[in-house]
Order: structure tokens, then C-alpha cells, then sequence
């Protein structure tokens, strides 16, 4: 399967987290440094201080993912570059941020296995606003034979989730996803990877998985950039 080129096609530039020169848009020292494995939940993808496969709280109420994978955290520098691949029309960030997600442990091979791989998808309102879906790009750099932007919608646009507790993000969530309905049948049985840039609460995800399982999804696996890791959220 494709994958992004660790060199990127790059021309001689500044690394964009610690300036060197001449380096790719983030230097592989940068990288080592700042997204150096962790251990974690595999199905919430938080950070654990023992070696067991599940935290406690995943542990009590399994989420509707089967996997949960992350490059990093949601901490500097990724959350400047994410907010200017995200919001400053910086698409081009894409190759170097996909690489990185295929830095995290299980990323390649759960790719390689997916039948569809699905960003998140965003409303109509939110696409016309930012002129492109961060998690689709993505996507598409991960997996291009097997990824799709048709499959999962966006029903209906909601609220920024930024500022809302985790209840209150999964009843904003209620209703805002569903399967194109010509095309579940080219689900049922299919194991599929959801991608997005950065996982919060989950709410999203969790709430996409769900749809995704209805429509006879056998085994749901996540792959985001970056990672909150304020454990109430989980």
C-alpha cells in the first residue's frame, strides 16, 4: 500500500519546529523528540503507567471502538501545526502530519487490514468556511485506494465542541451522523478505520462508531494525529 514519503518531495527549508537548516518540514529529530512513543489504552488511546492493555474506566464501559491509536499528544508543537493545517489554509502540512500518524505503534498495519478507511466528516456550513476536511486529507495521504469521503455524512451541522464537557458533546452529537444509505451494504462485515486530526473526548468518534456498527461494521478502529490527555475525558 502507498504511503507518504518520509522525505516528502521537500525542498531545502527550515524544520517548523526548531528552525534548522536545511531540513524537511519537521526534522526527524523534532519528531523523536516531541512524538516519542507512549504506552496507552487501546481503545481510548490515554496514556498508562502499567502495562495492562486497558485502562479502568475502558475497562468498566467499553467505548464502541475496538482500536484507538494516536501519534501523539495534543501538546506543543502539534498543536500550533495542527491549528495551521486546520485553520490557515495550510493543506500542505498534509504529508508531514500523516507520516507522523503512521508513526504510531499499530498505524501501518491496521491501514493495511481496513476494508474503508472514513474521515470525520464535517458539515456543509464548516466545509464552505475552512474550503476543505483536515480529516479527509488525511485520510486520503493514509490510505488512497481504501479511503472515502461518501460513505459517512455529516447530517447536520453543530455547535463548536471545543468549551462543552463530555455530555453535553455527545448530545450535541445526536443525529449529526449518518451511512449514505444507496452504499451500507458495502459495510456489513467490513472492518474500517476512522481518522481525525485530534480526539478530545471522543464524542465524534464515539459517535460515528456507533452509526458505523449499526450499519453491520464488524471491527471499528480509530487513527488520530494528536491526543488530549486530561483523564475526565476518557
Amino acid at each position: 500500500m502507498h504511503r507518504p514519503d518520509r522525505a516528502w518531495g521537500w525542498l531545502p527549508s527550515r524544520c517548523a519546529v526548531c528552525q534548522s537548516w536545511p531540513q524537511a518540514p519537521l526534522c526527524d529529530a523534532c519528531i523523536s523528540r516531541f512524538a516519542q512513543p507512549q504506552h496507552r489504552c487501546l481503545t481510548c488511546a490515554l496514556p498508562l503507567a502499567h502495562l495492562a492493555e486497558r485502562c479502568g474506566t475502558c475497562l468498566k464501559s467499553p467505548p464502541p471502538l475496538d482500536l484507538c491509536l494516536t501519534a501523539t499528544a495534543y501538546a506543543w508543537p502539534w498543536v500550533d501545526l495542527i491549528a495551521d493545517y486546520k485553520f490557515h489554509q495550510r493543506p500542505g502540512w498534509v504529508g508531514p502530519l500523516a507520516t507522523l500518524m503512521l508513526s504510531a505503534p499499530w498505524a501501518e498495519d491496521t491501514l493495511d487490514t481496513a476494508d474503508w478507511v472514513l474521515p470525520i466528516p464535517l458539515s456543509a456550513q464548516r466545509l464552505a468556511e475552512r474550503g476543505y476536511n483536515q480529516a479527509w486529507l488525511l485520510a486520503r495521504q493514509l490510505s488512497p485506494h481504501n479511503a472515502d469521503a461518501h460513505l459517512l455524512l455529516r447530517t447536520r451541522d453543530t455547535p463548536s465542541q471545543r468549551s462543552l464537557p463530555r455530555a453535553d458533546r455527545l448530545a450535541n452529537l445526536v443525529g449529526a451522523f449518518a451511512v449514505e444509505p444507496l452504499r451500507a451494504a458495502q459495510l456489513r462485515g467490513k472492518k474500517v478505520v476512522l481518522v481525525d486530526d485530534v480526539m478530545t473526548s471522543g464524542a465524534s468518534l464515539h459517535t460515528a462508531a456507533r452509526v458505523l456498527r449499526q450499519a453491520g461494521v464488524v471491527h471499528i478502529s480509530a487513527l488520530v494525529l494528536a491526543r488530549t490527555e486530561t483523564h475526565h475525558d476518557a
